[in-house]
């Protein structure tokens, strides 16, 4: 539903982001405003109470903007849209109209459109080397009737085929991998400004972009560890240690930024000295491209693709990526000890939905629930020792594939109910969640490494992308507003301590021999079960008219 001033002078683009961006319940700018099915009863509400006779000229001359006042107040999530160097307005003398037609003139609609389909905050290789003839081509899928979903899916189409040309082993596969790799980055590009240029918005399209791109870059290290194999090189353990690191790196980005999302507290020095920092040129830049955002990191695995091996292209990889977490890391834990936040219960929520415990963490957590101080470092200590007790086991252990291993993660199981039992606000009960990951993602890295069996390191590269997916699936429901997976679901995955126990039990009680097996069984029954669960749930928030969002793109 949409209410226009006939009077209105103005670019048309004033009007698209006005009456046509899906993702408000309503959306209004000087001379007209929209509503969505949520927000529609508070037009209908806000029309029927404006007055008509004699001294209500003042709120019918004006109508658009007595309605929009009128839905600001009743607080449906209206967007007053900010037109900027465009114009929007409604004029009342032909004096101003003719004033207003002159700044109409003055200002390229178009160029303003197409500065506008790219964010305003990228990575430094984004923003010089692929937005600058990326959003042409934006425009130019608009022109043509393609949509953003479309252009995503040729990007994972591009990479899946690089992922391929990796997995020839040779150099001109490797080549051709590198290339096409870029193409598919700019693609990615692509579709993000393509939904901003014409403002093509949906549930399923920022699903499918974020999804897609970790599918992307997995299955491209999976490519290089099968192209590396080909020339005698086996590098399985380095692909998925690569792809744990990138992983747990994300889990960190999420936690922080969900754990803060709505905090209320003073302003930390360390967040202080960061924005002034983010007020001199070069260090934005720098900054930007430390913590070495997709852009980057996939230029970097492209270049590297076409100009060495496999083997160094995963050890800068690795070295990269740890240097950029540890950046990151240390600037959050800084941020979260000077700052004395006050976190909500929703913050609280979304951290223990991150930590995906089971059915076992919970019959651990029950007596436990009321006791103790909510707000100390309690949480991540347990959290830490779960991971630690776990990891020292399986690394420095003579026959980590024993009894004793699944004692001690028994034992890690205990420390994780204990962990998750009290809500999640402290100051650093951000960090729970990933280490948590760390003691999952690790254990069966080592314990497919240390088997020696043929065809381990590939198995436990499967299940732990199967893993990663859920976990993934989890943050982009909580991102959307959707809530975390349901329970059945948490129950029927295991949960990550329920999931341990089932490794280590397999390792111990299973010939090297048949352990890849069991691995690969394990990936796939767990890979079916959460990915047929995920198609479903966001297939009907499409249908059902899930509110719209558009994912920009991940922190780090």
């Amino acid at each position: 539903m949409a209410v226009v001033d006939p009077r209105f002078v103005g670019h048309r683009h004033t009007l698209r982001l006005a009456l046509t961006d899906p993702r408000f319940p309503a959306a209004a700018v000087e001379g007209a405003l929209t509503a969505q099915p949520a927000a529609r009863a508070a037009l209908e509400h806000a029309a029927a109470r404006i007055p008509v006779g004699a001294g209500s000229a003042h709120l019918t001359d004006v109508l658009t903007g007595t309605l929009t006042d009128a839905l600001d107040r009743a607080d449906v999530g209206l967007q007053r849209i900010e037109p900027g160097t465009l114009v929007a307005a409604v004029p009342l003398t032909p004096a101003t109209r003719e004033e207003a037609r002159e700044a109409v003139a003055a200002v390229d609609e178009e160029a303003v459109r197409l500065r506008s389909a790219v964010k305003s905050r990228d990575g430094f290789f984004t923003t010089h080397c692929i937005s600058p003839y990326s959003r042409y081509l934006a425009r130019w899928c608009a022109r043509r009737g393609l949509t953003p979903n479309q252009v995503t899916t040729a990007s994972l189409l591009t990479a899946l085929i690089a992922a391929g040309c990796a997995a020839t082993g040779t150099r001109g596969g490797f080549v051709a991998a590198g290339v096409l790799l870029l193409l598919s980055f700019v693609l990615d590009c692509t579709d993000g400004q393509l939904a901003r240029y014409s403002l093509q918005y949906s549930t399923m399209g920022a699903w499918l972009d974020a999804t897609f791109d970790r599918a992307k870059e997995y299955a491209y290290y999976a490519g290089l560890a099968l192209g590396a194999a080909r020339g005698g090189d086996d590098v399985w353990a380095l692909a998925l240690g690569a792809m744990i690191l990138q992983t747990c790196r994300h889990v960190v980005d999420f936690s922080f930024n969900e754990a803060n999302h709505d905090a209320t507290a003073n302003t930390s020095p360390t967040a202080a000295l960061s924005d002034r920092l983010d007020g001199v040129g070069w260090t934005v830049w720098a900054r930007r491209m430390i913590v070495l955002p997709i852009g980057e990191r996939w230029a970097l695995i492209a270049v590297l693709t076409a100009c060495t091996t496999p083997r160094i292209v995963f050890s800068v990889l690795l070295i990269g990526c740890a240097l950029a977490a540890c950046y990151t890391t240390a600037g959050r834990v800084l941020r979260s000890l000077t700052r004395r936040a006050r976190r909500t219960d929703r913050a609280a929520r979304a951290l223990a939905d991150l930590a995906d415990t089971g059915a076992v963490a919970e019959l651990i957590a029950r007596p436990m629930r009321g006791r103790g101080r909510t707000g100390s470092f309690l949480a991540p200590a347990m959290a830490f020792l779960a991971a630690a007790v776990l990891l020292v086991a399986v690394v420095f252990a003579d026959h980590p594939a024993s009894w004793l291993t699944v004692g001690l993660a028994c034992c890690a199981a205990l420390l994780t109910g204990a962990a998750v039992a009290r809500p999640l606000k402290g100051a650093l009960d951000w960090l729970v969640p990933p280490f948590l990951r760390v003691a999952e993602y690790v254990t069966i890295l080592v314990l497919a490494a240390r088997s020696g069996a043929h065809g381990a390191l590939p198995a436990a590269f499967g299940l732990v992308a199967a893993v990663a997916y859920h976990h993934y699936d989890a943050v982009y429901r909580i991102r959307g507003g959707s809530g975390a997976p349901p329970r059945w679901l948490v129950r029927a995955a295991g949960g990550s301590e329920g999931r341990i126990l089932v490794v280590t039990v397999l390792a111990a009680a299973l010939s090297p021999s048949d352990f890849p097996l069991a691995l690969a069984v394990l990936a796939g029954v767990l890979g079916l079960l959460v990915l047929v669960e995920s198609i479903r749930f966001w297939v009907r928030a499409a249908k059902t008219g899930a509110p719209a969002v558009h994912d920009e793109g991940e922190p780090a």
